[in-house]
């Protein structure tokens, strides 16, 4: 059987190309048959699980800390750039990102603006794929220059991945075995398909059909409905890797379908901005106009200067490493050539969604688009909790003042923040539980139990603010006040209520074990101080200094102080449990109070002098 064709349009595809390729063991002597594309499939197949693995171990291992600086870091052009090419990088996957910027955009948490320059980041980032991908095409008979390639060292990566998976016992080390192991299945997945494809050199009907991309926009066309199936532009990049090795690929056939795979990419984000607000719908947009410009604007540059200068590498047959080139000129060409038109993106983003003034623009709290991404996700909710802790601080630090007098502004404002806190608990609580259920590392399974915690302590702090409000009314409408020695002794209790609520605060919101532990022995204290006052008030009373109904008052407000300083304590004590990896309160306490503790001792004996009773 003869094997290689000739062709008018493709003098580079001879006969003498597939006796060299078959000569190196490059290409089988088989024809393409209907197991060819079962492997082709299968080869596609673990591609993408790959490709899934390894995102999902870099994106754990990397435990938030790219995502967290995702708002911090959009202030400028350039930051944003750096940034969306570095979280590409480390999470493998440009859609994902976008995905994650629809989300924050639609909670409101980014604006449209702040995501022009991550997008184009991320497109950038996007291209280191396809040069690993390319060291597959390395020739040399030397070891250094074989073990370049992913298939000689994708072994060795596979069987340290397996040791860490199966004998570490850190999370941490075994996602790092994780990543090693999906890249290892990725780069079988491009040898499968790379050898499901090499017969395709010498089918005469495969020749016949590359005829037809010679016609650029065709080229676009295919490349972008390819890569909107799979929803992976760095799996139809390996795909046109795989094919250029049968050698009839060109640069001519190849560009135009480089061009059309970043414009399939967008149909992640355009699916993901489905049912979302408009400002989310806009990322979307910015991104697919992002792309289409850039396409647009290269294919006349490269199509005129042709036309004009005639480029000899046009009609050459492109290989892997071309490949991976033309990948990065394009992104990089398109990100230089409209970073400095941010503005425009957002005005064509604008005008393709456009506001309609009848509509009140709402946000999603916490958009369930970020489960995708859990690192990230947890960071929000932490944001998101801190925000409720403030909330809850405030709160009660109004219904405190409401003592000195009483202010129906005031009252208002606390009820208002009640129902916030309500909201909070409820959103949060349903999030979290949803995040929990995710493969998540160590470090983020103590951030989503120390939130789980924490939520339900912040929002009955919201209301027993309200309880203290409802005391504050009664007194306003009686118009009874306390004698001049309870409202004394009540000032020195709510002082010390009010530092327990700012250490309390400021510990969460900065992580600060050192000031958590400051919570309990001030907690000490305070349940000292109410036992004092009541024993106090029960000897004005017996002296007719004071009456019934003001005990009764007296008493719920110290009942609310008392388990104000109680919810503290909870919060402070599941900060520093959760990061001993445990969580048993009672022991804690217990071990903190009974054993022979100078740390806690000290603490106690300063805040007992500090709030001492007259």
């Amino acid at each position: 059987m003869k094997l290689g064709i000739r062709n008018r349009d493709y003098p580079h595809i001879t006969p003498e190309i597939g006796k060299e390729r078959r000569r190196k063991g490059r290409t089988p002597t088989y024809r393409m048959n209907i197991f060819s594309v079962f492997t082709l499939l299968g080869g596609l197949a673990f591609f993408l699980y790959g490709m899934t693995v390894m995102s999902n171990g870099l994106e754990k291992l990397a435990g938030g800390k790219l995502e967290r600086a995702l708002k911090q870091m959009t202030s400028s052009k350039w930051k944003s750039l750096g940034l969306g090419a570095g979280i590409t990088i480390a999470i493998q996957s440009s859609s994902a990102l976008t995905v994650m910027l629809v989300g924050l955009v639609n909670s409101g948490i980014m604006q449209l603006p702040q995501t022009v320059g991550v997008i184009m980041g991320s497109n950038i980032g996007t291209t280191l794929t396809a040069w690993i991908l390319s060291l597959a095409g390395v020739e040399g008979d030397g070891f250094f220059i074989n073990m370049l390639k992913p298939t000689s060292f994708s072994p060795l990566v596979a069987l340290a991945g397996i040791i860490l998976i199966m004998m570490a016992k850190s999370t941490k080390k075994k996602d790092i075995g994780s990543i090693c192991v999906g890249f290892a299945v990725l780069m079988y997945g491009m040898t499968l398909m790379s050898d499901s494809v090499s017969p395709l050199a010498d089918m005469p009907e495969f020749a016949s059909l590359l005829t037809a991309f010679r016609n650029p926009v065709l080229g676009v066309v295919v490349g972008a409905a390819f890569t909107g199936i799979i929803q992976s532009s760095a799996a139809s990049v390996a795909i046109l890797q795989s094919l250029s090795a049968t050698g009839g690929i060109t640069f001519g056939m190849a560009i135009p379908i480089i061009m059309g795979q970043n414009i399939g990419t967008c149909v992640t984000s355009l699916i993901s901005s489905i049912g979302v607000t408009k400002n989310a719908k806009r990322v979307a947009v910015v991104h697919i106009s992002f792309n289409i410009i850039g396409t647009i604007v290269l294919l006349i540059l490269y199509y005129g200067l042709d036309a004009i200068l005639g480029f000899p590498f046009t009609d050459q047959p492109i290989d892997q490493l071309g490949i991976a080139i033309c990948h990065s000129v394009f992104n990089v060409f398109t990100t230089a050539i409209l970073l400095p038109m941010q503005k425009q993106l957002v005005r064509i983003a604008e005008f393709v969604v456009r506001d309609d003034p009848k509509d009140k623009e709402t946000y999603a709290f916490l958009d369930e688009r970020l489960l995708n991404t859990p690192s990230f996700a947890i960071s929000e909710c932490t944001n998101q909790t801190t925000g409720m802790c403030r909330i809850a601080r405030d709160s009660i630090l109004e219904a405190i003042s409401l003592g000195e007098g009483f202010d129906e502004k005031k009252v208002e404002f606390i009820r208002e923040h009640e129902n916030q806190l309500d909201l909070y608990e409820d959103k949060l609580g349903t999030f979290l539980v949803k995040l929990s259920s995710n493969d998540l590392s160590d470090e983020d399974t103590r951030k989503v139990s120390l939130l789980l915690h924490t939520i339900g302590d912040f929002e009955r702090i919201g209301d027993h603010a309200l309880n203290l409000v409802k005391s504050a009314e009664e007194m306003d409408e009686k118009q009874i006040q306390f004698s001049p020695a309870a409202q004394k002794e009540l000032t020195v209790v709510a002082n010390a209520l009010k530092e327990i609520i700012s250490i309390t605060t400021k510990a969460f919101e900065r992580n600060d074990l050192e000031l958590a532990g400051r919570v309990e022995p001030l907690e000490q204290v305070i349940d000292g101080l109410i036992l004092d006052i009541k024993t106090n008030h029960i000897d004005r009373l017996q002296n007719g200094a004071c009456t019934i109904e003001l005990g009764f008052i007296l008493s719920d407000l110290l009942t609310n102080y008392e388990r104000v300083s109680d919810h503290c304590s909870n919060i402070a004590v599941a900060m520093i449990e959760v990061a001993h990896s445990s969580f048993d309160t009672h022991e804690y306490l217990n071990t903190l109070k009974n054993m022979d503790n100078p740390q806690f001792q000290q603490r106690y004996e300063e805040y007992k002098t500090m709030y001492a009773l007259s």
